[in-house]
């Protein structure tokens, strides 16, 4: 499976990163952040309509998430 990750709203990836088992913290401005379990550090989301490809891969391997994983929980959102 190699669909390619493109940019999603901020309300899609909070929920994405939400099923993955991250917990919401806290709003500081525009950016929403989260707290995942074993996390390399705070996974942070701007409130943009089109969230860049890299924050989103770089969010997902702060949190340990897989693109298969990423995909499986898109599909539920």
């Amino acid at each position: 499976m190699s669909s390619r990750i493109t940019p999603v709203d901020w309300k899609t990836l909070i929920k994405v990163f939400e099923l993955y088992g991250c917990k919401y913290i806290r709003k500081k401005g525009s950016h929403h952040i989260l707290h995942c379990l074993g996390a390399k550090r705070a996974i942070v989301i701007p409130e943009y309509d089109e969230i860049d490809v890299e924050i989103i891969k770089n969010n997902m391997r702060a949190a340990g998430m897989s693109r298969e994983e990423y995909f499986k929980l898109l599909k539920k959102v």
